[in-house]
């Protein structure tokens, strides 16, 4: 039996993959390997995925239909979906808004449909963002609030991938687990993401952007808890009725992001240069995911600080880019 990963030679859909492979599951990864970041990133992490003998991968688009469905009569073996493919990015969606339609909507309909196709399908799990619960003032999120008011995008996109998953698991009985991500981050990350761009302009001696002059919390996540958190959705599909659900995968500490920010400097050993802005269109001051549901049902129990996640990621980030 074979699981599909979408998003495969990205940030989470990599780290998801490698924990998969390495307890002797067999994955067919796709990616677009896309250029919204530096694609030598994407084929890094691809050719460490490609070491394992049961990976296999195809270049391909999740939106594209002909081409996803053909992959899917090849692959005869398969009986789960992972689909963690998507147009990420708050602040990227206000350039360019047709990219996150045709990855992030189009994309999730094309991987639901393929689900249908599948003989046997056992599970389909996708990525949602802690980014649906908008403009809720009540803290923290928990799943039962209302994500009716983005101020975003982006998240209006993954809002209506958690409805579209709702609606097939409603009509075709598929056993759908969304998951809503709080602000991931560790080795093999985003450079478009805090710990990443700020770690690069702090060894460079430039000034880091500061949104909301700093008055920001963040549910930062460690990608192994992560991990750990989707690969459980994965093994524990809805049952007993319940074709579908959604559970919030997050630290459940929110961390200050001038705390963050020190963290990283007493590792870096450098003082940041901070550039205070006003918020940003499209963010949230705070994010703290209530987990209680994940706990009881997958057993979610994230354990990573900061600063032992933040040190792993510096490390990381060292040896990557070769700098000292």
């Amino acid at each position: 039996m074979s699981i599909l990963l979408t998003g495969s030679a990205g940030f989470i859909g990599f780290h998801v993959a490698k924990a998969l492979l390495e307890r002797g599951d067999r994955v067919v990864g796709i990616d677009n390997l896309n250029d919204y970041y530096d694609v030598r990133l994407k084929e890094a992490r691809l050719a460490l995925l490609r070491g394992y003998p049961d990976f296999v991968f195809a270049k391909l688009d999740v939106a594209d239909r002909d081409g996803v469905f053909a992959l899917v009569e090849r692959h005869k073996d398969l009986r789960s979906v992972i689909h963690l493919a998507a147009q990420a990015g708050v602040r990227y969606s206000l350039e360019n808004p047709y990219a996150y339609v045709d990855a992030n909507v189009m994309g999730t309909l094309v991987m639901l449909e393929a689900a249908r196709r599948i003989d046997q399908l056992t599970a389909i799990t996708y990525a949602s963002s802690s980014s649906v619960y908008g403009a809720n003032q009540k803290q923290p999120f928990d799943v039962e609030d209302r994500v009716d008011q983005p101020v975003s995008l982006y998240a209006a996109t993954k809002r209506s991938c958690e409805l579209l998953a709702r609606t097939y698991s409603h009509l075709y009985g598929l056993p759908a687990t969304g998951l809503r991500f709080f602000t991931v981050y560790g080795p093999w990350g985003r450079p478009d993401m805090a710990a990443y761009l700020f770690t690069c302009a702090i060894l460079a001696g430039r000034p880091i952007k500061v949104f909301n002059e700093g008055r920001m919390a963040r549910d930062f996540t460690y990608i192994d808890d992560i991990v750990v958190g989707t690969v459980a959705a994965h093994d524990r599909p809805p049952a007993d009725g319940v074709p579908d659900r959604i559970y919030n995968l997050g630290n459940h500490r929110p961390e200050r992001l001038l705390d963050f920010i020190a963290v990283l400097e007493r590792l870096l050993g450098r003082t940041a240069i901070k550039e205070l802005l006003p918020m940003q269109p499209g963010d949230v001051p705070e994010s703290f995911a209530d987990i209680e549901a994940a706990r009881r049902d997958l057993g979610f129990d994230p354990q990573t600080t900061i600063e032992v996640g933040l040190a792993r990621f510096v490390e990381w980030y060292r040896h990557y880019h070769r700098v000292n």
